[in-house]
């Protein structure tokens, strides 16, 4: 079971919920040693003096910050222990934003948060349930290991996270770090249509198990086969760029093969649901009853579903424009959706 790696309280207003803080990611990069050609002998790192060779212990090592050419001011440990910032013992949340306003660049590494004894799930879910709902952050400053963090505490769907966030002079401006941009926004036209189209044809629920580092994996299948003397292929050359004469034609050929390819998909998906899910056809009611008892479904009963969930049922009704809406725009499009089609039958 994992360990906290930070303790204390989560405070809005007057309420506070006791928590632990757990890491959410792990690194599955695999590490190598460094060796010399030729030998089995290991690579060390020292601390070498650059101007006599020589290697220097750690206790004689200060931090220097440079303010001219070959000109340092020197910090030394204490100095910077003494002005350092205590742990902190709250993650007080000061605003709630928007979720889709925060922009992903600013997002950073994401931890799970939990509730520190059972007689805090109450209080601690009540947060979750109240953040999911709006689709709301928290926003917060904490302290933790000597530094202090930006943060936003938002709603999963059974757990609360909470994402560190970079702070606003560590976010650089495209327009101006970037040697190129385009100078005018796609209007419209032909060639944005079947744009759409592809995207529309390429959507789907965000499913995060159907995707693999291809790249971590064929790392270790080199380093099997060079342990077993054989020799892996080449990877394949990557595709040439697009030429824009021949963009509408590319368009059309990727949009033709997407869909194809989505057919597919969703025949075995149907029969496997057809076959998990359908009566016995005596039992079975007339698809024109069905569709005359069918009614919208209750905004109520869609926010207890996930997002997946959401979308899923969206794809099925063909609602437009699904794969761009939020969480709330398909609740609300889906509840709407289903009032209008129930009007149109009457």
């Amino acid at each position: 079971m994992a360990r906290a790696i930070w303790t204390g309280v989560i405070t809005f207003g007057l309420v506070s919920v006791p928590v632990g803080l757990y890491t959410a990611t792990q690194d599955h990069t695999i590490h190598f040693h460094q060796l010399q050609r030729g030998t089995s002998d290991r690579i060390r790192n020292r601390r070498v003096n650059q101007r006599t060779g020589e290697e220097v212990s750690g206790d004689d090592i200060v931090k220097g910050f440079e303010v001219a050419d070959g000109e340092y001011v020197v910090v030394e440990p204490d100095e910077l222990d003494e002005i350092a910032p205590g742990r902190s013992r709250a993650i007080e949340i000061s605003d709630f934003v928007d979720l889709d306003e925060i922009e992903p660049v600013y997002f950073a590494r994401p931890y799970y948060l939990a509730p520190r004894g059972e007689e805090h799930l109450k209080v601690y879910e009540l947060l979750r349930a109240a953040l999911e709902r709006a689709n709301r952050a928290g926003v917060a400053t904490f302290v933790m290991r000597g530094k202090q963090y930006l943060t936003a505490l938002r709603a999963e769907e059974k757990v609360l996270m909470l994402q560190t966030l970079h702070w606003a002079d560590e976010v650089r401006d495209p327009t101006r770090e970037l040697p190129q941009l385009p100078e005018r926004r796609a209007g419209g036209g032909k060639e944005l249509d079947m744009a759409l189209q592809l995207v529309d044809a390429l959507s789907g629920p965000w499913d995060p198990s159907r995707y693999h580092d291809t790249y971590e994996e064929k790392v270790r299948e080199l380093v099997r086969a060079k342990a077993e003397g054989q020799e892996i292929a080449p990877a394949e050359e990557p595709p040439t760029a697009t030429n824009v004469v021949d963009l509408m034609e590319v368009l059309q050929g990727s949009i033709d093969r997407a869909r194809s390819g989505r057919k597919e998909r969703d025949g075995e998906r149907g029969g496997a649901r057809r076959a998990r899910k359908s009566p016995p056809r005596s039992a079975a009611k007339p698809k024109s009853s069905a569709r005359k008892t069918s009614a919208a479904p209750k905004k109520s009963e869609l926010r207890e579903l996930s997002k997946a969930e959401l979308y899923e049922r969206a794809t099925e009704r063909e609602i437009p424009g699904r794969s761009r809406m939020s969480r709330q725009e398909l609740i609300d499009a889906l509840a709407g959706g289903g009032r209008r089609r129930k009007k149109a039958a009457a």
